[in-house]
């Protein structure tokens, strides 16, 4: 028999493994979900010519205690990383590890998370941030407490997003609760500093914003969006708003993700990566299959994003096929 095995893997050219293999790199596109399992509010980032993505474990609050990041060469096939940040490496962590925002300076690795779901000043929570030496973590607390700890201008501090401007600052945009607040970060992004008028916190929120902000500076413009709607509910959707700064203020334009009844609804909380061509973009978010109910059966999706010739963000399409590869080592 086991020459007769070794006869059929000469003759077929491949072990059953490798075969298997040759099969997930022959992927024409990604599909959608992109990776398998419950996960939500996706935070898309290349580092080293590399995709990432960092979600929310989508679970009953008291179960968010941990994340799982998933990385591609090419966003068609993604390898999971199991636990980058969890309970054991965040000490006031109690539940509700929620929103990931990761970005890579001064030779590291830094994790934003909102945790604990407070709802007054007087709970511990709030966004924190761990370090890692590698993108796949682990991600240590670096504080031992929470960043920003306060309800302020009305905002929940969760749904952080950190946005670096073209002069290196590192500007931080978060908030639930229909209010967004923006900080400046300290070149050590471990703590907030002041702007120049001196005030730490400023209220930056445009109309129908809900939470999940996200900012993107394009051919000079800022590109602001958010969620609006329920998040439990398929009403969830994407705005945005296009500022000549990174103050705004921001004027909502219109919808660019929406629930498609023929594809998924409750579709938004999202970010954007950049593939290997000039102006090629990627909208990563989640969504809900048609025929769930549960709040938490959210799936995390890919599509195409595009620009039209005067600048606005053209409605995205979602797909079941997902995206074809965009391998970023063979950038033009």
């Amino acid at each position: 028999m086991k020459y007769r095995n070794l006869f059929l893997s000469i003759v077929l050219g491949c072990s059953t493994s490798l075969c298997a293999q040759n099969a997930s790199s022959a992927k024409e596109t990604s599909g959608n979900p992109i990776f398998e399992g419950w996960y939500a509010d996706p935070e898309g980032v290349v580092f080293n010519k590399e995709y990432w993505v960092y979600p929310t474990y989508s679970a009953p609050y008291d179960e968010q205690i941990f994340m799982d990041a998933f990385s591609s060469t090419d966003l068609v096939n993604w390898k999971k990383h199991p636990r980058v940040i969890e309970k054991e490496n965040i000490s006031w962590l109690r539940r509700a590890l929620w929103a990931p925002a990761v970005v890579q300076e001064n030779g590291k690795y830094y994790l934003f998370f909102g945790a604990n779901d407070i709802q007054n000043n007087n709970e511990l929570g709030g966004i924190g941030v761990a370090v890692a030496d590698n993108p796949a973590g682990p991600f240590k607390d670096a504080l031992g407490k929470p960043l920003i700890d306060k309800i302020i201008n009305g905002a929940q501090p969760i749904d952080q997003y950190v946005f670096k401007d073209d002069d290196g600052q590192y500007y931080m945009y978060y908030g639930g609760w229909r209010h967004c607040n923006m900080v400046k970060m300290a070149p050590d992004l471990l703590s907030i500093v002041p702007f120049e008028d001196g005030t730490m916190y400023k209220e930056v929120t445009p109309e129908n914003y809900v939470e999940g902000p996200f900012m993107l500076k394009r051919k000079g413009k800022y590109y602001f969006m958010w969620s609006e709607g329920g998040w439990g509910g398929p009403d969830y959707c994407v705005a945005y708003a296009i500022a000549d700064s990174p103050f705004g203020p921001f004027k909502r334009v219109g919808k660019i993700l929406e629930q498609d009844l023929s594809v998924a609804v409750g579709a938004g909380h999202h970010s954007l990566v950049k593939g290997r061509g000039k102006d090629e973009w990627y909208i990563i978010y989640h969504r809900r299959p048609l025929g769930e109910t549960a709040a938490n059966s959210r799936e995390t999706c890919i599509d195409r994003l595009y620009f039209d010739k005067d600048g606005y963000i053209k409605p995205v399409k979602m797909t079941f096929e997902g995206v074809k590869a965009s391998p970023l080592k063979k950038s033009r």
